[in-house]
């Protein structure tokens, strides 16, 4: 709260209120110097034990209030004035709504179609205990988030790259953090495009059947339509842009694995892991890393979870971490009533016949028993889906783009230069899609690269910012789940990049398929 300073009264008499700081004050670093709320050394009003006016008692009340109100906004939330002129926390009138629109457009999508390949390999009973292990961790690390956010001292923060900066220390927090959040925020974004201009060019196959346009020249259509969603200005002004997308991927999910269990199971479907080439326990092990890189892969999101709080409003009487934590409940319900009939239906309806997503084994086994309908809403659902994933997670690029130009300028971006700043992420993350292509396929390898983000950096954080009671359960909880997410991280990027090796993978330098 507001630095309060009580005004003691003489012997005898009724004690003061307390006088609260004024509210432009509340967040001032130099509070405690001002003569405003100065508390010593000045000399005492003959007016201290009382006030000699008839209007004694109304200005009581209406002290009293104001002493609630400041209580209740100003509880010496440190918050940085630059903070005001970037797009994540431009505006802060978020709520619980926003959050659950929010978690659901960044934690469901496109990477939840190749969970039934991770099945292929570890089968039913690995593959359930592993995905909902997973699904377990990554809910107990995105509370240790929430939590985090606000420390103790009132300082916000509200971007993951501080908060590991906070932690541990300014070069090994972005040693650690940096990369792998750039890379999931500007990564994630390569692959919208791709999979997004490939989806429309098979959207307008499936109602037109005819294909007057490139890849490439899909890949540009889409990019232009993301860039054009991207002039609406912060992260709260994209609320509704995530609600669609969030709407839509329910939908594509959902009907993409009541169709697949609805038809008949294609000639041919086996449950036995398929056969590696060469056969080997190491090439098996790897194989076994690949697939829980996928099922890591499937939970991203967790670099956006403090980005989407510092958009809320916070108070000692209301702290944001509570309408976070209820809207992040209700959409990872979501997302698991998504992900796991997704999972097993998809296994269930392909077994080991399933070689890139759902949705392309659909095409490829039921596209000709299958409306069109069907088919084209679909495709044309996971368009929408990928264009509204791709404002969440470009939001962090823009927002780092815009602080170089405020930490040297200090002012604000100007509308033009914001325009132009996230046309020019357009185009980098198009010129990217265009010459790796086949970025979608290294799903285990990119799962491996951010696994610590989501399930190790906060278990660490949280013992370096709360120091919990050294050797108890929390402790060791916290320690045991980081120094695991570091030690499978690095298994995964072994296991991924030996797949790569011995199995092979098509590559296509600027020649999209």
């Amino acid at each position: 709260m507001g630095e309060v300073v009580e005004v003691k009264s003489n012997a005898g008499t009724p004690p003061a209120v307390a006088v609260a700081a004024p509210p432009f004050q509340l967040h001032s670093p130099s509070m405690s110097r001002s003569p405003l709320i100065g508390g010593g050394g000045g000399h005492k009003s003959p007016l201290t034990g009382r006030i000699l006016t008839p209007l004694a008692s109304p200005m009581k009340k209406a002290i009293a209030s104001m002493h609630g109100f400041l209580e209740e906004v100003g509880h010496l939330t440190k918050l940085d004035p630059q903070d005001a002129w970037l797009p994540i926390t431009e505006s802060r009138d978020g709520n619980a709504y926003y959050s659950a629109f929010h978690s659901l457009s960044s934690g469901i999508g496109v990477q939840a179609l190749v969970l039934p390949l991770a099945f292929a390999t570890l089968g039913w009973i690995w593959g359930m205990l592993c995905l909902s292990l997973a699904f377990g961790w990554q809910l107990y690390t995105l509370w240790l988030l929430i939590q985090l956010h606000e420390s103790e001292t009132g300082t916000r923060y509200s971007r993951y790259l501080r908060l590991s900066m906070a932690a541990f220390g300014e070069k090994l927090g972005k040693l650690l953090a940096l990369f792998p959040t750039m890379y999931l925020s500007g990564g994630t974004c390569v692959t919208l495009v791709i999979i997004g201009g490939g989806t429309m060019k098979m959207f307008f196959q499936i109602v037109c059947e005819v294909n007057p346009l490139t890849t490439i020249e899909w890949y540009v259509v889409f990019t232009c339509s993301a860039v054009v969603i991207a002039q609406l200005p912060n992260l709260n002004s994209i609320a509704g842009v995530s609600l669609v997308g969030a709407i839509s991927a329910i939908t594509y999910c959902t009907v993409i694995w009541v169709t697949s269990v609805t038809k008949d199971r294609p000639n041919g479907v086996s449950y036995e892991p398929a056969e590696l080439k060469p056969a080997s326990d190491v090439a098996r092990l790897c194989a076994v890393l690949n697939a829980l890189g996928i099922i890591a892969f499937a939970f991203r999101g967790h670099n956006l979870v403090l980005e989407i709080q510092g958009t809320m409003p916070s108070s000692a009487k209301h702290p944001a971490r509570k309408p976070m934590w209820r809207g992040v409940k209700f959409a990872y319900f979501v997302i698991a009533l998504c992900l796991f009939p997704l999972a097993v239906g998809g296994y269930w309806a392909y077994g080991n016949l399933i070689k890139d997503g759902m949705f392309e084994a659909l095409y490829k086994y039921h596209g000709q028993d299958t409306s069109r309908i069907i088919l084209g809403s679909t495709s044309l659902l996971i368009v929408i889906n990928c264009l509204s994933s791709f404002q969440i997670y470009a939001m962090p690029a823009f927002d780092n783009l815009e602080f170089r130009y405020i930490s040297s300028r200090n002012k604000p971006c100007p509308w033009w230069l914001r325009s132009g700043l996230r046309a020019f992420f357009g185009c980098l993350v198009f010129f990217i899609a265009v010459a790796l292509p086949f970025l979608p396929s290294l799903a285990g390898l990119i799962g491996g690269v951010a696994l610590p983000v989501t399930f190790a950096y906060p278990c660490f954080m949280w013992i370096q910012l709360k120091q919990p009671k050294k050797y108890s359960s929390v402790w060791y909880l916290n320690w045991g789940l980081g120094c695991l997410g570091m030690v499978l991280s690095v298994l995964l990027v072994t296991g991924a990049v030996w797949s790569i090796v011995t199995m092979g993978i098509e590559i296509h330098f600027f020649k999209p398929q």
